[in-house]
């Protein structure tokens, strides 16, 4: 799952009472190194000519009709000052195009032995007037970890990396959709959810039978070309157990098969399954090896029918362009008031665990195979719930970053340690709050870039876990 390049466009602020010079040049060292880092830039500003800065009402007007026609391309728009720039020119690019992408706004450092008329940008002071311009006309941005960054610094290309990430967390989720296979287990009422509230926020939900799934499954012939590359993924990314049938090998790749075929041909982004008690009955094996090959090479797979835990998964793998797991939070470890085990059966993606892959093996807890075992590997970590709120008709959201950690630990099923400063306050917001059991985690540390897409862009309510405000 490689990471792909953003598609930015490119705004070049200048200012008439400060030399054109420092605006073509700063618009060139940008535009270059966009293209360096292998962005796709979209932009009226020439490298050749130096045409293209804004600081007119024209200038306006022909950026907004550029950007209005390339709106659904564009993963975010690079504002960049190497001058004061022209706030209100560029404000008024977002007005007249009713533009609604994430912004980064970007201004260059002033030399302290360039002080002079024709060296001095004054871009510090621009940046806030730029800011102030876009609070005013209501449009969210990003500013730069440092206020003003020269685009050579390593802040500016993180800077990029991340505002990158952002963009495609927002216009992933802003269009979303979301795969429903059967129901809910009747007792998990925690995984409740008002579709209704999706919608509004664009997010679809389409939904499928499980017994048409499993029908499907079967009538499939073992063949096929299709589900010959999931046998073949499986010996790619499983170690499966001696006592595991030939025979239930096949019925997992079959089932991948069908559920990519389904994942394709509806352009689905991340999906949620019955995966208990009816599908072990009626069709003899547990999902969780095919949810966890879906996860690692297509689609994020919840289990128990987790349709917003699905929907965080995803967000998750946009953030972080990482396969992600979903995890029930589900012991104290030992008396160590910051750890916890995190546990399934498991749809793990074989990446999850150590070695990079996992044992397909027996299921402890429904007496047939088709379960993924092992202990998740060490390393960061970082925690998304997504939920609606039906009561106040809104989506809400918690974020928390920690590690996986190598404590001693011997159990079945999919687990980890995990270790968060400040454990036992997250605990107590997440149940008094009325959140679910599961939550989605990355083995990354994607926290920031969460929650500017989720709570600046999208306007969901989010609460992010802060150590340091603890006890």
């Amino acid at each position: 799952m490689g990471e792909k390049s953003a598609v930015l466009g490119l705004i070049v602020g200048n200012r008439e009472f400060f030399p054109d010079e420092l605006a073509v040049e700063g618009g060139k060292e940008v535009l270059e190194k966009l293209e360096d880092q292998g962005y796709e830039v979209v932009t009226r500003f020439s490298r050749e000519t130096g045409e293209g800065i804004v600081d007119s009402r024209e200038d306006s007007k022909d950026y907004s009709e550029l950007f209005r026609e390339k709106e659904r391309e564009l993963d975010g728009i690079l504002v960049t000052l190497p001058n004061f720039g022209d706030e209100k020119s560029i404000a008024e690019i977002f007005k007249l195009g009713d533009l609604d992408v994430p912004v980064l706004v970007h201004a260059f450092a002033d030399e302290v032995e360039k002080m002079e008329r024709e060296h001095r940008r004054d871009s510090f002071c621009g940046k806030i007037s730029v800011c102030n311009n876009l609070n005013q006309y209501g449009v969210p941005f990003t500013s730069t970890q440092k206020h003003v960054e020269d685009p050579d610094s390593e802040e500016f290309e993180e800077d990029l990396a991340s505002f990158g990430r952002i963009g495609r967390a927002v216009n992933g989720l802003r269009e979303a959709r979301l795969g429903v296979v059967g129901v809910r287990p009747n007792a998990f009422q925690t995984v409740r959810y008002s579709e209704k509230i999706l919608e509004g926020e664009g997010i679809s939900v389409e939904k499928m039978g499980l017994m048409e799934i499993v029908n499907l499954a079967r009538d499939i012939d073992e063949d096929e070309p299709q589900v010959q590359d999931e046998l073949d993924k499986i010996e790619k990314y499983f170690s499966v157990q001696e006592e595991m049938s030939e025979e239930d090998v096949v019925r997992t790749g079959k089932l991948t098969a069908v559920l990519s075929q389904w994942i394709e041909e509806n352009e689905l982004d991340a999906i949620s399954l019955q995966c208990w008690p009816a599908i072990e009955e009626y069709y003899g094996i547990t999902p969780c090896g095919a949810m966890s090959l879906l996860t690692e090479t297509t689609s994020p797979s919840a289990c128990e029918v987790d349709v917003t835990g699905s929907l965080a998964m995803y967000a998750l793998q946009l953030s972080s362009e990482r396969p992600p797991a979903i995890v029930d939070l589900n012991n104290n470890y030992g008396k160590d008031p910051n750890k916890f085990v995190a546990f399934h059966c498991s749809n793990f993606p074989p990446s999850f665990f150590v070695d990079g892959k996992c044992n397909l093996g027996f299921h402890e807890m429904q007496g047939v195979y088709g379960s993924c075992e092992g202990r998740i590997a060490s390393g960061p970590a970082t925690f998304l719930r997504i939920s609606t709120d039906d009561q106040q008709g809104k989506i809400r959201s918690y974020i928390a970053e920690g590690k996986f950690t190598e404590d001693e630990l011997e159990t079945f099923g999919g687990y980890g340690v995990v270790e968060i400063e400040g454990l036992q306050s997250l605990m107590d917001y997440i149940v008094k709050e009325g959140f679910e059991h599961h939550a989605a985690v990355v083995n990354d540390r994607v926290g920031d870039i969460l929650e500017e897409a989720l709570e600046n862009y999208l306007g969901w309510e989010v609460h992010r876990h802060q150590p340091s405000a603890q006890e």
